[in-house]
């Protein structure tokens, strides 16, 4: 996810807030701006620069009615940037101080929001706009936000319960959610529309038990997993990519083909299934303790 466009977005819910509401995405503005990355550049932009002086010498412009301040932006690009930086910071921890900032510098006919939106279109637009030039001219920096791993862990499962329960209970030992899809409500929906509606998850493990029989025509019938746990198998594969997909295989099953070049790992009554999967979250990116298995 690129930095700007969220960037963008905030501003966008800045322009189309109401008195009410326009503290949230100015915050969540600000929050962007603080990105780790940008750390070296802020501190370069505001370094030297006292905004409660810019501010008193604005103080001192004021006049006889409402609105007739004026600030005294310095000459310097950077020195713009790096005021306007600070300002953005005091908005966001003072929201209050943000509407009588607006009041102050972009009065507009005594409507507190219309101040707000004048105050946003020309100090906040044109800043984030020549700040992200900025940014982009110092270097080739790539500027993602990363989602948070999601605590919530899929379990998809055949007929086999006490499987499945010896892996939930793992994964709530780790700290982690396990999601399982019979204990959801069904709200009339189908299952794969269950599947759709709580697969927001950031793992999932598939039970691969020989719950069924099967054969191509003509041949030798063999042990399989149920379709439904296949269907499922590929779906995940497919929404959070194989890294982010443990298959434990109990028993002797056919294997499909189509998914012979996934990993798997044999659920064994020794238990080393259990080492095996939490390495698989550590590689996927959650911090567990292999101690607590």
């Amino acid at each position: 996810m690129d930095l700007f466009e969220e960037v963008n977005r905030a501003i966008f819910d800045l322009q189309q807030s109401q008195i009410q509401t326009f503290e949230r995405p100015l915050k969540k503005l600000v929050k962007l701006l603080q990105h780790k990355d940008l750390k070296e550049i802020n501190e370069q932009l505001t370094d030297g620069l006292e905004l409660d002086t810019f501010l008193a010498e604005g103080a001192e412009t004021a006049g006889g009615f409402a609105g007739c301040q004026k600030l005294s932006w310095p000459e310097e690009q950077r020195d713009v940037l790096g005021l306007s930086l600070l300002l953005m910071e005091r908005f966001a921890s003072d929201p209050d101080f943000a509407v009588n900032f607006s009041l102050d510098y972009f009065f507009v006919d005594g409507k507190i929001l219309a101040s707000l939106r004048s105050m946003t279109s020309q100090l906040i637009v044109p800043f984030v706009r020549d700040y992200k030039i900025y940014v982009k001219s110092r270097g080739e920096l790539k500027l993602e936000l990363k989602k948070p791993i999601s605590n919530k862990v899929f379990i998809v499962h055949g007929h086999d319960e006490g499987a499945r329960e010896s892996v939930a209970r793992l994964i709530e030992r780790l700290g982690l959610k396990a999601v399982i899809l019979h204990e959801q409500a069904n709200q009339g929906r189908t299952i794969i529309e269950k599947v759709e509606a709580h697969g927001d998850v950031g793992f999932a493990v598939v039970l691969l038990t020989p719950d069924d029989e099967g054969a191509s025509k003509g041949g030798k019938t063999e042990p399989r997993a149920r379709q439904n746990v296949l269907l499922e198998l590929g779906y995940f594969i497919g929404r959070l990519g194989r890294s982010k997909v443990c298959t434990l295989k109990k028993g002797e099953l056919e294997i499909p083909s189509d998914f012979a070049g996934a990993v798997w790992e044999t659920m064994d009554a020794a238990g080393g299934w259990k080492i095996a999967l939490g390495r698989e979250l550590r590689e996927a990116g959650y911090e567990v303790d292999l101690n607590k298995i």
